[in-house]
């Protein structure tokens, strides 16, 4: 409906005042009395025309009249003009009713979309060091990646899930010297030592590669999984060099003076695009640097097709962003690529902050939080902040079953609706008596209903996947107000109980949904 109101503005606005280029926005109002959704299109043009911002609203609702196509004719109840200019639109019971009737209809497909149209998404995520078990730092972008995907592919996209593994260059070789546990050792901890005892090398690379497999296979892989999150490839960026590809690119860039020489090392022309400097590549060593890879690596993504890459980074790769972006317009393909950055984790027990430093051997890995709260809440708890923010993790709060704990709130909503479900197996569910739908509460829990498909859609455009389990809170909130004010099965009126089930098979349907996208579990008993 958002789409549909925004079209009906825009139609309205070209016949009365002959412009299209009008820049307005379509929303949910904060409070429900004040409609469904809202426009400030009249306090744009009355800014742009300087006209009276109400004067405009009033000719603008005058004209939607006449423009309304036949499924607007019982969409809205009244479409109102509220000071100082915004266009307030109340949706009908009817159009209410018979969400119900559409979602029951659709189950898991509702809220599908088609705006991806097959277009082809690199999405980078994790990607943490094979040096050791993924940390919280690295592993926040795990159910943000893996939720994004999940919103990504319900909208129409083809989406490729990838993990970059760093097998190439210093840190492998650190790896190697903290196995052999030389001078030159990094890193410790209980894996060093286990890879100590089964790693029968001597040269530092050759050991720390060897090692990095290991971890791969048997830590890294295994924390994903219990994440439930699933790669289509583990890409080694070894692979890169052995193949040649980062050679390529360093020759064609020097053939473009994108890359030069100076003091024995070559730098990329980073300034020319942004960056506050110029950056190495190559060491004077001959050493590659990250940057060095990441070009190649981001060119590699390009070639094999895909229209747009988008990176999920942890905070410590900030100064990262801007050469990177920088490479990928160098190669041709500015615009394509975005960069979301993971800040970072704190992780709280009994009111106390536990410290992590890998190196040390005394850190919280992905594992750890896991095996303490489970899969289902280290998933809901990252996503509910926003990757731009710091968050702190309560593990005390995340262990708690009550309402104070969301993942449990909202998880005991789907089991408490499944409940109601089984106790109904005597009555049909039938969509028939929807008009009977008219308390305040029963519509309210519709109209939450009704913002999903619009969620995810603006979800697969901003990638803010964080709003996905404040939505899952709002919507089990609505649903408890309902249960708690509306019998729902009442035998001496089937009827109604007819109608009002069929409505808490919708919510369970968009929870359900809801917590499939976030990559947590919906439980039919708790």
């Amino acid at each position: 409906m958002q789409g549909e109101i925004r079209e009906l503005v825009k139609r309205a606005v070209s016949d009365l005042y002959k412009t299209d280029q009008v820049y307005f926005s379509v929303e949910h109002p904060a409070m429900e009395k004040f409609g469904d959704y809202t426009t400030n299109i009249a306090m744009v043009l009355g800014k742009m025309l300087k006209n009276n911002p109400m004067e405009i609203a009033e000719s603008l609702k005058l004209g939607f009249k006449d423009l309304k196509k036949p499924s607007f004719e019982d969409a809205f109840e009244k479409i109102e003009v509220v000071a100082p200019g915004y266009i307030n639109f109340y949706l009908s019971q009817k159009y209410l009713q018979n969400k119900v009737v559409e979602i029951n209809k659709q189950k898991e497909k509702f809220g599908n979309s088609k705006i991806g149209n097959g277009e082809k998404i690199h999405l980078d995520f994790v990607s943490a060091n094979p040096t050791g078990p993924v940390h919280l730092g690295n592993g926040r972008g795990g159910p943000s990646g893996n939720s994004l995907a999940n919103v990504l592919v319900k909208n129409g996209y083809e989406v490729w899930r990838e993990y970059y593994i760093n097998d190439y260059g210093n840190q492998i070789k650190v790896l190697g010297h903290s196995i052999l546990k030389d001078s030159e050792a990094q890193y410790s901890g209980g894996y060093v030592d286990e890879l100590k005892e089964r790693i029968k090398l001597e040269d530092p690379f050759e050991v720390g590669q060897e090692a990095a497999k290991i971890i791969i296979e048997e830590i890294i892989k295994p924390s994903m999984e219990r994440l439930g999150i699933y790669f289509d490839k583990y890409f080694s960026e070894k692979s890169l060099h052995d193949s040649g590809e980062v050679d390529k690119i360093f020759k064609d860039f020097r053939s473009r003076d994108l890359i030069y020489e100076k003091d024995g090392a070559l730098w990329f022309r980073a300034e020319k695009f942004g960056d506050e400097k110029d950056r190495v590549v190559k060491k004077t060593s001959g050493e590659i640097t990250y940057f060095g890879g990441d070009i190649a690596y981001h060119k590699n993504k390009f070639e094999r097709g895909f229209n747009k890459v988008i990176d999920i980074w942890g905070a410590d790769h900030h100064g990262d962003v801007k050469r990177v972006m920088g490479a990928i317009e160098a190669l041709g393909y500015g615009g394509r690529a975005e960069i979301i950055l993971t800040q970072f984790v704190r992780v709280l027990q009994d009111g106390k902050e536990i410290k992590m430093s890998k190196r040390k051997g005394t850190y919280v890995s992905i594992d750890d939080l896991v095996e303490e709260v489970g899969k289902d809440a280290v998933c809901f708890f990252f996503l509910m902040y926003s990757p731009d923010t710091h968050m702190t993790f309560d593990l005390d709060l995340a262990k708690e079953r009550s309402e104070k704990n969301p993942v449990f709130y909202v998880q005991y909503a789907h089991a408490r609706i499944s409940s109601i479900l089984r106790k109904s197996e005597s009555f049909d569910l039938k969509t028939e008596n929807l008009q009977l739908l008219t308390n305040e509460k029963e519509l309210s829990l519709i109209k939450e209903l009704n913002k999903f498909p619009e969620l995810v859609e603006e979800i697969a455009e901003n990638y803010e996947v964080h709003r996905l389990p404040h939505y899952a809170i709002k919507l089990a909130d609505k649903f408890h107000s309902f249960y708690n004010d509306c019998r729902v099965i009442d035998a001496e009126n089937p009827e109604l109980s007819q109608a009002r089930l069929a409505l808490v098979s919708a919510v369970k349907i968009v929870l359900a949904e809801t917590l499939r996208l976030i990559g947590v579990s919906a439980p039919e008993k708790m």
